[in-house]
């Protein structure tokens, strides 16, 4: 890795902690940083993918959430970009990976580049297993959500993801994780009767 394209994931990451530093629970930097990390893994097995640039999506994939920002046409991830002399083909092509990862907005469509595909797979696996088991009651609480609509929100997706993986890493972490998440929702329902 160039030291000018270390020194762009440094302050990625550094710009990612400043905009969530009011943000908690299931769309915080700790889950940016467990994306990122996830991105690295997987993106070892894709020749094609170019790793820097993965990391600095995976690092910008939150930054305009619509969960947690009232931005447009990805505006943070293009203001960073810019001010970092990003050139304007770059910058497009990075908005339109992090455009393309969202579950929500992108049903069914799997992203153009392998850069965005291995983010898109990152981001689902920090939405599965353990981890996403805790996001989605830390979110169901933040919304004031019974307990049976964030059950409801496991069929709804995350059930669905291990399915929607694009690459062979992203598969074979995503098959752990569903597991463990049948067996915790097969546990919930025996100590709760169903919801």
């Amino acid at each position: 890795m160039r030291t000018d394209e270390e020194k762009l994931i440094k302050e990625a990451r550094e710009y990612a902690r400043a905009l969530f530093k009011r943000a908690g629970g299931s769309h915080d930097f700790d889950h940016t940083l467990r994306v990122f990390e996830n991105a690295m893994k997987i993106a070892k097995g894709e020749p094609s993918c170019d790793r820097n640039l993965a990391a600095l999506e995976a690092l910008l994939h939150d930054v305009d959430d619509h969960k947690l920002f009232s931005t447009e046409n990805n505006a943070n991830a293009r203001a960073f970009l810019e001010a970092h002399g990003v050139s304007p083909e770059m910058t497009e092509r990075i908005c339109r990976d992090i455009a393309s990862v969202s579950f929500s907005k992108n049903r069914g469509r799997r992203p153009e580049t392998p850069e965005g595909r291995v983010v898109q797979d990152a981001d689902r696996l920090d939405a599965m297993g353990a981890v996403g088991i805790a996001r989605t009651f830390a979110y169901g609480g933040e919304k004031g959500r019974p307990l049976k609509d964030s059950v409801a929100h496991f069929y709804e997706k995350l059930l669905l993801l291990k399915d929607l993986m694009n690459t062979e890493a992203g598969r074979a972490l995503a098959k752990e994780r569903h597991a463990f998440m049948l067996s915790f929702l097969e546990q919930l329902e025996k100590e709760t009767g169903g919801l």
